[in-house]
């Protein structure tokens, strides 16, 4: 239980931060934080949690690197499904929480994107679902390299939240103007569920693509670098 609730509170801090930076302060007038601030809000999110609660539950926030851990041989199956359900909770909570806040806006109408995901239309750049298929699928593979690398027991000790953080920051970087990065089917559902329509209908892609280059990844690291 201790693990479940803190991988709940670790992804309710990841969609909550990262997400809120995009919705509040991403575009605010002249003092707008921008691509390079949500990145960072993004890395900071896993980078604080991953040492506050994952010496708990391994600090995994998304159900992308839950897959990518089991199928490298780190994370039992069985503890899948719990982690998964745990994520999602956390991560709508976060989003009912933005919801809220929102609509306190003097000028609220509507949540607009609510920092949803999206192809075509519903790209920030107009990328194709081909071409936001192959960017979170390639992300997210590197992520759980990153992931897999960092907290290997060959690897130095006490700074795998800091190259996790960095990379998440990295590939928010690349994607935002593509996807605006998921790499994480959680935090696309979240948003998705309050946006509603489109953004709903083309969740899938941002569960297929994250977890299938997660469990790439954790293959590949599985065969190639976990032992000398």
């Amino acid at each position: 239980m201790k693990k479940l609730v803190a991988e709940l509170f670790g992804t309710f801090w990841l969609v909550f931060g990262g997400c809120g930076s995009a919705i509040f302060a991403a575009g605010y007038p002249e003092l707008g934080i921008g691509f390079v601030g949500v990145s960072l809000a993004f890395g900071l999110t896993v980078l604080t949690m991953a040492y506050a609660v994952g010496h708990i539950s391994g600090g995994h926030f998304n159900p992308a690197v839950s897959f990518g851990l089991w199928a490298g041989g780190k994370f039992s199956a069985k503890e899948l499904i719990p982690y998964i359900i745990s994520q999602l909770i956390g991560a709508v909570l976060a989003a009912a929480a933005l919801y809220f806040i929102i609509s306190g806006k003097s000028d609220f109408t509507d949540i607009g994107g609510f920092a949803s995901n999206g192809y075509g239309d519903l790209s920030p750049g107009g990328y194709s679902m081909t071409a936001a298929f192959v960017a979170e699928f390639l992300l997210t593979m590197f992520f759980l390299l990153i992931i897999l690398g960092s907290t290997n027991e060959r690897a130095p000790k006490g700074f795998a939240p800091i190259a996790i953080g960095l990379g998440l920051t990295l590939i928010h970087l690349i994607s935002i103007p593509i996807t605006n990065t998921s790499v994480n089917p959680a935090r696309s559902m979240s948003q998705a569920l309050f946006a509603g329509g489109e953004y709903l209908t083309q969740s899938w892609l941002f569960w297929v693509a994250p977890i299938a280059g997660a469990i790439v990844a954790g293959l590949l690291h599985k065969v190639f670098f976990d032992k000398e």
